[in-house]
C-alpha cells in the first residue's frame, strides 16, 4: 500500500468510528450493532 492510500484509509476509519460513536444506543440497536462492534466495523474500511 502506498502512504496516501494508508492515510485515506485511516481517515475513513476515524470518520466511521466518530459517526457510529455519535449514534445513540437505540439507533445502533436499530441497525443491529453494539458499541463493542464499532471499531471492528470501522476496521473493515481500513483494510
Amino acid at each position: 500500500m502506498n502512504p496516501i492510500r494508508i492515510a485515506k484509509s485511516w481517515i475513513n476509519y476515524r470518520r466511521t468510528v466518530a459517526e457510529l460513536g455519535s449514534l445513540s444506543n437505540h439507533a445502533l440497536n436499530d441497525i443491529g450493532i453494539t458499541r463493542y462492534d464499532i471499531r471492528n466495523i470501522a476496521a473493515r474500511s481500513f483494510r
